[in-house]
């Protein structure tokens, strides 16, 4: 993990856990990292990252007393360790919520077509979107608001579910509305909605439904309580939807409220927005040509995007049309 200050990247790494990293497989490797909301006076920070076995890992790192810039390596406290049947669909997205639990995004597993029946299966982790308190000094606790908590045979941890590969997901920093986007199987890539009132739940219809269409069965299936997503794409425009962010930054106000994502694929880069009756209207604004592999929001909410095959950053700039 590198950071980059006033422009420059440092040549010292704020972490380097190589020696416990498994990255053979194109969707392993480190996946994320989370700083607590209150970062100016956080000394921990949180990490996802898929081990030696290529199992899920997430974990909490010290920073250094005698460099902020810097986290011992050897200050891991893992806090949850989950099982992976391959080494595809690990999911890996960590991002505080407004309320100050830590979200972890899992995928079902791997191979295709669910074929352990993860997404739908509630005592499994797996297919899942997961909210943790993990404000005490070891491992984590369940909020006890979340949706599950006290029925039989559902893990506590879940607070959504119907996922097959959730592949960066954000909250609104203005509304606490979270955006969640889920690759797609062949078909149809897609990006979920839920309201900052929402209290949990939802179940984005994995492996029952690809984006708005049956997927088992190809036809007929019973979308009863399953949650229709905001915006949807077929392959013909690209291949695996990479989320974004909701622009709430200062400097182009003609973006704000503006969520933006894009497809690993074909680079494109989309712009959605929910109108005053309810109703999503999605639009391409750019034909970037990067391999988008993230989005990233800064301190004042810049958004930056990651294009995973240049090794490069590039902030997100609206034209000039003056």
């Amino acid at each position: 993990m590198r950071l980059i200050e006033n422009g420059l990247l440092r040549s010292a790494a704020l972490l380097d856990i190589t020696d416990r990293v498994r990255s053979e497989g194109s969707e392993q490797g480190l996946l994320s990292i989370a700083f607590p909301p209150q970062i100016s006076g956080a000394d921990v920070f949180y990490v996802n990252y898929t081990d030696s076995s290529g199992d899920t890992v997430i974990a909490r790192f010290r920073l250094s007393q005698r460099d902020p810039r810097r986290a011992d390596p050897t200050s891991e406290q893992i806090l949850l360790h989950v099982t992976q049947p391959a080494a595809n669909h690990n999911g890996g997205q960590l991002q505080f919520g407004p309320d100050g639990y830590l979200y972890a995004g899992m995928g079902d597993g791997g191979q295709g077509g669910d074929p352990w029946g993860n997404a739908q299966n509630p005592d499994t982790l797996l297919g899942k979107l997961l909210r943790l308190d993990v404000t005490g000094a070891d491992g984590y606790h369940v909020p006890s608001d979340n949706p599950f908590v006290g029925r039989e045979g559902v893990r506590p941890e879940i607070w959504a579910l119907g996922l097959r590969n959730p592949w960066r997901f954000a909250f609104d920093r203005s509304t606490g509305d979270l955006y969640l986007a889920d690759v797609g199987q062949t078909r149809f890539e897609e990006v979920n909605f839920q309201p900052a009132s929402s209290p949990g739940g939802e179940n984005y219809g994995w492996d029952v439904m690809e984006g708005t269409h049956c997927f088992e069965p190809d036809s007929g299936c019973d979308t009863t309580g399953l949650v229709q997503p905001a915006a949807e794409y077929d392959h013909s425009q690209g291949c695996s939807v990479t989320g974004g962010a909701v622009y709430r930054g200062a400097r182009y106000p003609q973006l704000s409220g503006l969520y933006f994502y894009g497809d690993f694929c074909t680079g494109h880069i989309w712009g959605l927005r929910q109108g005053l009756a309810g109703e999503w209207t999605s639009a391409l604004l750019l034909q970037s040509g990067a391999s988008i592999s993230s989005f990233g929001e800064d301190a004042v909410g810049e958004i930056y995007v990651v294009d995973y095959n240049a090794g490069s950053i590039y902030h997100l700039v609206a034209l000039d049309t003056e």
